[in-house]
């Protein structure tokens, strides 16, 4: 497996492989490739993060980490994680997420925050949120909404997080 920054000749593709991914997701609104597409032309995305896993030549997942602020901070969303349905349980997606965190790392951010399933994305470190005193902009259960520190220094934040526009989040 082989993972690379998204490129313009891709998005194509991850539109794709993005709907069907979550064709099936028991916690979907159907519109996460929608919203990969929105968020390319915000200034929240960032290039580097728009990250595709690749198997034989052909694009199986992508993850994206977006820009969001946390009081004054500027921090990172993941926000969607996409894997192939027949390509899921193989651990691209953790892959995917570690390939991130270290990009990342590189690029000075300290915190990546996550609205996903507490039975998955604790395998790659996120914790509840509110443990950070991090807060969700929209009611949510704590197990849900997950925060992973990025770098050991990073320093305390504390508040609301807010979502760029794309998100439909007020």
């Amino acid at each position: 497996m082989e993972i690379r920054q998204e490129r313009a000749d891709d998005y194509h593709t991850v539109f794709q492989v993005v709907t069907e991914a979550f064709s099936h997701a028991e916690h979907s609104d159907g519109n996460e490739q929608e919203l990969v597409k929105a968020l390319r032309d915000t200034p929240s995305f960032i290039p580097e993060l728009s990250l595709v896993a690749m198997e034989d030549g052909k694009i199986v997942g992508h993850i994206l980490f977006t820009k969001i602020t946390i009081e004054e901070a500027i921090e990172l969303a993941l926000a969607p994680l996409s894997v192939l349905p027949a390509y899921q349980r193989r651990g691209i997606g953790l892959a995917l997420i570690r390939e991130g965190h270290r990009i990342a790392r590189q690029l000075g951010y300290d915190y990546s925050i996550v609205l996903g399933s507490p039975a998955y994305y604790p395998r790659a470190g996120y914790l509840p949120a509110s443990l950070y005193g991090i807060e969700a902009p929209l009611e949510v259960r704590d197990e849900n909404y997950m925060a992973f520190k990025l770098q050991d220094d990073a320093p305390q934040v504390k508040g609301m997080v807010k979502y760029d526009p794309a998100f439909g989040i007020d």
